[in-house]
């Protein structure tokens, strides 16, 4: 499984336990297949990545416990209470590409403590806190989102020293960018379609088009789930499917990659589409990023790597910035604007450059 694909499944498939050698090194065939989806495509599946028996599943149902639950209890771990945007979104709270999406979910992230705004060095620092759980009515959930955010850390910080590898670097190339706390976040998410017996609108959207903000996304889809709705749309391409395949992940680049190397590695566009009437599916997913202060600087690429790096592709709505933690700031305050509104009503206005923060409450 080292990059294949068919006319009916374009996204490459990867096993991340076929990667090294015996004698520990990187496999060239893995690396050379991982940089070519990740340059060509924007994305992977990925097997073989170290799931314990049961853990995906044990994932799901504690999820769908949470989701289970009647609303007044979900609404317990409002984000609109947490400075931090961590804590349960409702149906149709969260915006992307303008427009709400048909989601509710969890946001969480590494758990510290808040940090007073008397003690920021930068405005970023308000990502930083703790997170919001279901103790009381859903207790595994915790344990369990946690349990595979320590997975998840351990594969994407694999695949990154691989794809360093790949783009003829030193595999630790970019470890410092990682020391200390990278801040990487999670989702628990379950998109949900209109009641049995209504019509789709025609402009519903499970998540919009959109490029994700970090360094790799870790996507993992309910394997008994229906069809996940996820497509993407490689360069010159129209929007292909990547629906579930077994217990895999789904693997892509975020806009840091395609900053830090000119639009090699590319941050492909994609999307989710709204579930049916009466429908809802489930996923998880985990977002590898640097540490807040950190700035991914440009990566020197071998030279015949360097004539296929296209630029990187910004528009005056989303300017991509070097610096991890004024993107990833950039990206929640527009995603959520009740919970920036609420509590960093001067964040709001310095982005837009208006007074208008109180519009969107």
């Amino acid at each position: 499984m080292t990059g294949l694909t068919t006319a009916n499944d374009p996204v490459p498939a990867l096993a991340l336990d076929r990667a090294r050698r015996p004698d520990g090194r990187f496999d060239p065939a893995f690396t050379t297949a991982l940089r070519e989806a990740l340059h060509h495509i924007g994305f992977l599946r990925l097997h073989g990545f170290g799931a314990a028996p049961g853990q995906v599943r044990e994932l799901m149902a504690a999820a769908g416990a949470f989701f289970d639950l009647p609303p007044e209890q979900r609404l317990t771990l409002d984000n609109r209470e947490s400075p931090h945007f961590r804590g349960y979104t409702r149906l149709g709270h969260e915006i992307t590409a303008g427009r709400p999406d048909a989601r509710e979910q969890i946001d969480f992230g590494p758990e510290l403590p808040a940090r007073p705004r008397a003690e920021w060095d930068e405005p970023y620092r308000l990502l930083e806190g703790p997170n919001r759980w279901p103790d009381d009515s859903v207790p595994q959930l915790r344990a369990r989102a946690h349990d595979w955010a320590e997975l998840m850390s351990r594969v994407a910080t694999e695949l990154t020293r691989a794809l360093a590898a790949g783009l003829g670097l030193p595999e630790d190339h970019f470890d410092p960018l990682f020391t200390g706390e990278p801040h990487w976040f999670g989702k628990v998410i379950r998109y949900v379609g209109p009641p049995d017996g209504a019509e789709l609108a025609p402009d519903a959207q499970g998540v919009g088009p959109h490029a994700d903000w970090g360094f790799l996304t870790l996507l993992l889809q309910d394997p008994d789930g229906p069809a996940s709705g996820l497509q993407a749309r490689p360069p010159g391409s129209d929007w292909v499917d990547v629906p579930p395949h077994g217990d895999s992940l789904v693997v892509n680049v975020g806009e840091m990659l395609e900053v830090a190397t000119d639009g090699y590695l590319v941050a492909t566009p994609h999307r989710v589409l709204a579930c049916g009437p009466g429908a809802t599916r489930q996923s998880v997913g985990f977002f590898w990023s640097p540490r807040l202060d950190a700035r991914l600087d440009p990566v020197p690429l071998p030279p015949d790597l360097a004539a296929q790096a296209p630029g990187v592709h910004e528009t005056a709505q989303n300017a991509l910035l070097p610096r991890f933690g004024d993107n990833a700031l950039k990206g929640w305050l527009r995603s959520h604007p009740e919970v920036a509104a609420r509590h960093h009503p001067d964040l709001v206005r310095a982005a837009r450059g208006t007074v208008d923060a109180e519009s969107v409450q």
